[in-house]
């Protein structure tokens, strides 16, 4: 069975930012298409077979989507602290209401007034990405069909 959209996927990963920090090794599953893998590793996996391996290197856009389509949120230049220069390009860690650091960047998109839209990041958004994936395990997720209900389906055409 091939990878193709909505089927379950299991894989052994290994993640790394290129040049740098492991951000995971282990055995994950997801649904091919359901938005919960990175999009350019989806692609890659797109059409394998069970034991089929690849690695190499996921340029940042392709890892985590263009930043020109992530997420824009509108806000006042009182939500940011004092003294903080809010220039176009700057990037800010997002903070709690608890004042603790968000896995969320937040990039100054645009100063009107008193108004700033920001663009929100995934952290890693600039980072390529070193990859090695061996595919475990395909299979559909939908449940067989009841015993003849098949049958029925057929009849009631």
């Amino acid at each position: 069975m091939k990878i193709e959209k909505g089927r379950k996927v299991k894989l052994k990963v290994d993640l790394a930012v290129a040049g740098g920090q492991q951000l995971e090794k282990s055995t994950v599953e997801y649904v091919q298409g359901a938005g919960t893998m990175l999009p350019g590793l989806e692609a890659l996996l797109a059409g394998l077979e069970k034991g089929a391996k690849r690695e190499g290197v996921l340029k940042a856009k392709d890892a985590f989507g263009n930043p020109s389509m992530h997420p824009l949120k509108k806000m006042k230049r009182t939500d940011f602290p004092k003294g903080v220069d809010l220039k176009i390009g700057e990037r800010l860690v997002a903070q709690g209401a608890d004042k603790s650091a968000m896995n969320v960047i937040m990039q100054i998109v645009k100063v009107t007034g008193d108004d700033v839209d920001v663009r929100l990041l995934h952290p890693l958004a600039d980072k390529d990405i070193k990859y090695s994936v061996e595919v475990v395990q395909v299979s559909d997720p939908r449940p067989p069909p009841l015993p003849g209900q098949a049958l029925e389906l057929e009849e009631d055409k």
